[in-house]
């Protein structure tokens, strides 16, 4: 027998308006997957809070490298002389067992050597014939010739600081330990060698700079300002955790710190050529602005996508805001290793000593001192530069305590130095005996890799939970499986130049 399908064709002659009327009429319910749309609503706050985030974290970060840079104008002078009068006064008086310099004199009488040296050095570069060479080659080149520049600042900045710390070490290392060293002198000679190659270095950045700004088709400088945005494409889709972050904005502060000297003393060299007419400023200012902006909008855009694709918080900023705090408090300790000038020097790669040498000798060829009335001028701006300098600190520490408070790191500033927790302690037998003060013992079990981190290092360290769950669950290790794997990295640990792979371990 035959089946009977009546309303077959009914069905068939309806179809199409059916679905017509359901694509019509169709709805559906967000709240059915909410987690997913929440989660997206917070990507988008975030990259939202990006901007003002990052500029708190810049904002401080500048005044760091302000403070560091004016320390080697104001303080480390006046340092320089109070060491050499000990050095001269201090035989005299009879005191022959004592020391002749602290550690910390030893170190600022080698700067002030190392300046004195190189300025010497740098009053034989003609500034006028390395611009009017500079200008006389191709767009493209000079394009090439910046590039190659930047780079050419990462590298000197990346081994300079390791040339100083290898001549203060050398210098100040206790006659007692094992000397394993060229001599104080090769020291000496590498780190003037290389303070007067990366000011030099600076100064042809400068040069270029200048002739960007000078250039009747501002082409260079639009060419040169839009190698910014091609820094977005090679950042933005790499994968980041929050240690190569953090290396990251310590980049972006010290770049954007040097590029505004570099246009201080593009304005310096050519309101010396227009005779210090005012009327040139304004015609200077729309390109610095423009310069500035483009360095501003870079980062924003840089960073806001940077947190949205690795899904990390902008609260991280909070973090790397008081990990540069607690160098600045630590290094007021009483226990401090590091004079915090050399402290910025290594967590941002910011050296403050070949762009002082730089400035120094723009300022002195553009600005002549004639009369005692000039002097009295030099004299009433060096105080002004004093008082710049005690005020900014002071507003700084007072502010970095602040950061430091809130963020629970005050316990960190009473621990021992690393020296003193590597050493185990030992008695007249060579047995090793328990410390005295229960913190050094817990401070250095805590620094072995096969114990948990503290409620601080947990704060400032990569969340990789989830990562070492899933690897736990792949490879059947639990326990102990992983504990002896490298630590991972604090905040506290990083520098400009530590390398931080994808994941931190």
């Amino acid at each position: 027998s035959l089946v009977q399908i009546p309303d077959a064709e009914p069905q068939h002659y309806l179809s199409l308006v059916r679905f017509i009327t359901a694509e019509l009429t169709r709805g559906y319910f967000l709240e059915h997957n909410e987690a997913k749309y929440t989660e997206r609503r917070e990507r988008v706050y975030t990259c939202l809070r990006i901007p003002k985030e990052l500029e708190k974290l810049m904002t401080f970060g500048f005044f760091l490298c302000l403070d560091a840079f004016l320390y080697v104008f104001t303080l480390l002078p006046l340092r320089v002389i109070l060491a050499l009068l000990r050095l001269i006064t201090l035989p005299c008086c009879g005191l022959s067992g004592s020391r002749l310099l602290q550690p910390a004199q030893v170190c600022d009488v080698l700067k002030g050597f190392i300046m004195v040296l190189c300025y010497s050095m740098m009053s034989y570069v003609d500034y006028s014939m390395m611009y009017h060479l500079i200008r006389g080659q191709s767009v493209i080149k000079l394009y090439i010739i910046y590039n190659m520049l930047e780079v050419a600042d990462r590298l000197f900045s990346s081994f300079g600081q390791d040339i100083l710390d290898a001549l203060y070490w050398t210098a100040t290392e206790p006659k007692e330990k094992k000397r394993a060293h060229i001599g104080v002198i090769p020291h000496f000679l590498m780190a003037v060698l290389y303070v007067f190659l990366h000011a030099i270095l600076i100064m042809v950045q400068a040069t270029t700079l200048n002739v960007a700004f000078n250039s009747h088709n501002k082409s260079l400088l639009t060419i040169m300002m839009s190698n910014n945005f091609v820094e977005i494409k090679g950042s933005v889709f790499k994968k980041f955790e929050k240690n190569n972050l953090f290396q990251m904005s310590n980049s972006d502060i010290k770049e954007r710190f040097t590029n505004y000297i570099l246009l201080l003393i593009v304005c310096l060299r050519n309101m010396e050529q227009f005779s210090w007419n005012p009327d040139h400023l304004w015609v200077l200012f729309p390109d610095v602005v423009m310069v500035i902006a483009s360095e501003v909008a870079v980062d924003v855009v840089k960073h806001a996508f940077i947190t949205k694709f690795n899904d990390i918080s902008a609260d991280v900023y909070g973090e790397y805001r008081a990990s540069l705090a607690f160098d600045l408090v630590s290094s007021r300790q009483k226990n401090a290793y590091t004079d915090y000038s050399d402290s910025v020097s290594r967590r941002m790669g910011f050296i403050p000593l070949p762009l002082a040498l730089l400035l120094i000798r723009v300022v002195t060829s553009s600005v002549k001192i004639q009369g005692s009335l000039s002097f009295m001028c030099v004299l009433l701006f060096y105080l002004g530069m004093i008082t710049l300098k005690v005020l900014n600190s002071i507003v700084l520490l007072g502010t970095s305590c602040v950061f430091v408070k809130e963020a629970n790191m005050e316990e960190k500033l009473f621990d021992p130095p690393p020296s003193a927790v590597s050493k185990p302690t030992t008695d007249k037998g060579g047995i090793p005996v328990a410390p005295e003060n229960p913190q050094v013992a817990n401070m250095a079990e805590s620094s072995a890799p096969t114990l948990p981190k503290s409620d601080s290092d947990t704060f400032l360290t990569t969340p990789d939970g989830d990562d070492d769950k899933i690897i736990n669950a792949n490879t059947g290790l639990e326990g102990d499986g992983l504990e002896h794997r490298t630590p991972k990295k604090d905040l506290l640990e990083i520098d400009r130049f530590t390398i931080c792979g994808n994941r931190i371990d």
